[in-house]
């Protein structure tokens, strides 16, 4: 019933087959399945595609062209469909100023509770200041001793240039008689003569009091009382609330209504929530704008460039060149606004603290705030400590809110944005996920998947795109597409509970669900060759002065619980530093004492899951060295040779032989202004790239167009004499990406696959026995039969002498590796120890790892 579920028939969107499928209503599902088989396409694409086309639709057209271009995807029905929400692993925000508090809200809060409550201090003595009344003033001023002869100044102008004359006249037509210029007074009914060149303090003297004895009788002490209380008025009212009291041969009492130091003297902007913005001229540092770094001008001085242009290149400035503002040491906020505090706390320390730390905090705020703050803190308190909560149940208590929201990985991004959505509290709403459990222990994936349940649980439809085996067990219903990838997936294989799944024959997901199929254990752990790389006293970010040896020659993985600083380790610390020592590179490396056993490589690789390229023009082939021969090969066909065609002919990325009317690309846009850019086939070249002329250059019947639009499985059979071409295909369908088509753009490339095609390419290089190849988790997207494939390529790599470090959470990968890192104990500040080192066996029987209580099982040491 379409009340109960969400009905999709002939869906077709990328390589989905007429996928026909009920989803139900009001549960958690899980879409699975080999990478490849069309899960995003079926989740992101199809039905979330098909719910935010239809949000935008009933906008009016002036309203859509704000909210970006919406396709309808290919799909004949969908019906059921509830208001819908993506919570996928972009980058969370590209703003260099965006930090984990602002995106969580808590910042916004934070500057909530700092400018109503918080005390004020002065940036130069650190005394605590505060605004005066025109009530205490006078108090003041009558708590001097007994006939105390004083000024009451109020300053009308204070270093000022120019012609003194209008404010003089002003004075007189006020009806004062005196004014103190320089330090000096003067009558007004007398000449003055001021050099207007020259900066003047000029300030109002409002009259000379005898301050009254208070033990005089009533009627005269309310009399002069009331005499000082208008002189205070008057003075307040032309010093724009601020005044100085001169007591005859001995000093100055300062007074103000604004925030004023008493000791030095020096007077503070109004506290509002916009003093503590990083994006407002009123809190953002003035020496680096909020950026919490300065950014080089030299670096920007021959270019013409934007401003945010140059701020997007400052979030990695940090990382190149450790340009810290020296003015707020990276708060990113002005010194008046860090000196405010909060039960002894500043908005810095704060910043700097990590979530998990900050709940702890919390309590002793209520208690220590003034009494007559409590009313007004609670409230926003109670705000606080619910964001904060939320993303320590998705397990990111590591996190410290000062922490640049471009900084995060993808899986963080995720998990901040689907803390976020438990905070609003919405019924009624299908949530899509893409892999939320990417870069997670297993100890916090329990958190994540109850996460997940309360979703659910507040009348929620969940949708989630996920391989990792507890999320599919936790599961309501479970979706399986295959049976492979790109061609040979995109259909349903099996639907229902996961008992469903385990015992479908064809469903590669239930093989290894029931325990037909595993990623098996080696019967042996490789001993390496004896020599190691050691990193002594790295102490980067969370790192405790650590000392770790690597053994060369071996498959070593690094895990521990998020945030036990693994990434610093191996990438910032280790890769940086080898890429520095071997291939000259002038990136910073991470803070450590030494490196040794560097002697022994020759290269570090790293292989990691940024894009192969940034424009639809690359695309595998390229990136494997495939192309280049395959432009050769047609370029010696018999009727090239005739033609005087060279291989640069066969490229459409310069003149000659691509079509020129679309550049190469094989598309055209069309701009539609309300409604979605519409990208057509070249109506010259029909998509194929190319002009008329190349294309009747064939290579065993096909044109160099027909080549690029095969998979790497079939283009393998097409060129298995050609022994270049053939090894470097080989590789690729070895990695799993058989299903590829040569010439499919990058940008449609996921990351994983990105990263098999490099490790495919690396593979295809003639190897040395002398490279570190360092992965950062590489098993991201990957299905249970591509861990086991990307091991096997992983191995490959060991048993041909080289070393491959890598980091990762993946038990199956963890049990595979013939060494174990295991950091920890927990995230954030608790962590950058070692835990345990050794075979997985012996983490695995190391009671206080975490990932040995989890590794026993796997291992089936029960």
């Amino acid at each position: 019933m379409v009340g109960d579920s969400i009905v999709i028939r002939g869906a077709r969107q990328h390589n989905l087959k007429n996928v026909n499928v009920d989803i139900p209503r009001g549960k958690l599902t899980v879409i699975t399945g080999v990478s490849g088989s069309g899960k995003s396409s079926l989740a992101m694409d199809t039905i979330y595609a098909e719910g935010r086309r239809r949000y935008v639709e009933s906008l009016s057209s002036y309203a859509r062209q704000f909210l970006g271009q919406v396709g309808r995807p290919d799909v004949d029905i969908i019906e059921g469909l509830a208001p819908a929400i993506a919570i996928d692993q972009r980058s969370a925000d590209r703003n260099p100023r965006s930090t984990v508090g602002t995106v969580t809200e808590v910042h916004d809060y934070l500057r909530l509770l700092y400018s109503r409550v918080g005390v004020p201090h002065c940036t130069r003595c650190g005394r605590e200041i505060a605004r005066r009344t025109p009530e205490q003033m006078v108090d003041a001023i009558l708590a001097l001793p007994a006939g105390a002869r004083v000024l009451v100044l109020g300053p009308i102008a204070v270093a000022r240039r120019g012609d003194p004359t209008p404010l003089l006249d002003e004075a007189r037509r006020a009806g004062f008689s005196r004014v103190r210029i320089d330090g000096e007074v003067q009558m007004l009914d007398e000449p003055i003569v001021l050099d207007p060149a020259a900066p003047h303090t000029l300030e109002v003297v409002v009259d000379r009091l005898i301050i009254p004895d208070l033990e005089s009788s009533g009627s005269d002490r309310r009399a002069d009382t009331s005499r000082v209380a208008d002189s205070v008025e008057t003075a307040l009212r032309l010093g724009s609330g601020s005044l100085v009291v001169h007591q005859m041969g001995v000093g100055d009492l300062r007074f103000s209504q604004h925030l004023l130091c008493t000791e030095c003297g020096l007077t503070f902007p109004e506290l509002d929530s916009s003093s503590f913005s990083f994006n407002s001229p009123r809190g953002a540092c003035s020496v680096c704008g909020g950026l919490g770094l300065v950014i080089p001008v030299a670096a920007h001085a021959s270019t013409r460039r934007k401003r945010a242009d140059v701020e997007e290149d400052a979030v990695r400035l940090p990382l190149t060149t450790g340009a810290c503002c020296p003015s707020c040491r990276g708060a990113r906020l002005r010194p008046e606004s860090l000196a405010v505090t909060v039960a002894g706390r500043g908005i810095g320390w704060v910043n700097d603290s990590q979530a998990s730390d900050l709940l702890r905090w919390l309590p002793s705020v209520e208690r220590d705030v003034r009494e007559r703050d409590r009313p007004i803190a609670r409230p926003i308190l109670r705000e606080i400590r619910e964001r904060l909560q939320f993303l320590d149940r998705v397990g990111l208590g590591y996190l410290t809110l000062g922490r640049a929201a471009n900084t995060l990985s993808g899986g963080e991004a995720q998990r901040i944005r689907l803390a976020t959505q438990i905070g609003s509290a919405l019924t009624g709403v299908l949530y899509v996920l893409d892999e939320p459990s990417v870069g997670l222990h297993q100890r916090d994936n329990r958190r994540l998947i109850d996460t997940m349940l309360r979703l659910r649980d507040l009348g929620n439809t969940v949708l989630v795109v996920e391989h990792d085996e507890e999320t599919i067990r936790a599961a309501d219903y479970v979706l399986d597409l295959g049976p492979g990838a790109g061609e040979q997936g995109g259909e349903l294989l099996a639907s229902g509970p996961v008992e469903a799944v385990e015992s479908s024959p064809v469903s590669l997901t239930g093989a290894y669900l029931s325990g037909r199929r595993s990623v098996r254990v080696p019967a042996r752990r490789r001993p390496g060759n004896g020599r190691t790389l050691v990193v002594r006293g790295a102490r980067e970010h969370n790192l405790k002065s650590i000392d770790v040896s690597i053994p060369l020659a071996e498959l070593v993985v690094v895990t521990g619980v998020s945030g036990s600083g693994k990434s610093t380790l191996v990438v910032d610390v280790l890769q940086r530093r080898l890429e520095s020592l071997l291939h000259r590179s002038s990136q910073p490396w991470g803070a450590h004492d030494s490196l040794s056993g560097h002697e022994y490589l020759d290269r570090v690789v790293a292989v990691d899951q940024s894009p192969i390229g940034l424009t639809p023009r690359s695309n595998p082939a390229t990136y494997v060295g495939a192309f280049a021969e395959i432009r050769r090969l047609f370029s010696t066909v018999p009727d090239a040779r005739a033609r005087g065609y060279g291989p640069d002919r066969f490229s459409f990325n310069v003149q000659g032989g691509r079509c020129e009317a679309c550049g190469g690309d094989g598309v055209s846009r069309v701009e539609m202004q309300f409604l979605p850019d519409v990208y057509v086939p070249c109506d010259v070249c029909g998509g194929r790239r190319y002009n008329r002329e190349t294309l009747e250059i064939r290579y065993r019947g096909l044109t160099i167009a027909e080549v690029l639009d095969l998979p790497v499985s079939e283009a393998l059979t097409l060129f298995s004499a050609v022994p270049a071409l053939k090894s470097r295909l080989q590789v690729m369908d070895e990695v799993g990406l058989g299903y590829l088509r040569l010439g499919q753009p990058a940008t449609t490339l996921s990351g994983g696959e990105a990263q098999r095609i490099k490790l495919a390419a690396e593979l295809g290089r003639r190897l040395t026995g002398r490279t570190l190849y360092t992965l950062d988790e590489p098993t991201t997207g990957l299905h249970f039969a591509d861990v086991e494939r990307l091991l096997g390529v992983l191995n490959r790599l060991v048993d041909d002498g080289n070393s491959v470090l890598v980091v990762e959470h993946n038990l199956d990968v963890v049990k595979s590796a013939d060494w174990v890192i295991d950091l920890g104990p927990e995230g954030g500040d608790l962590g950058g120890y070692v835990v345990a080192t050794g075979t997985p066996e012996h983490i695995a029987a190391v009671d206080h790892s975490y990932t040995g209580q989890y590794l026993r099982r796997a291992l089936g040491m029960f």
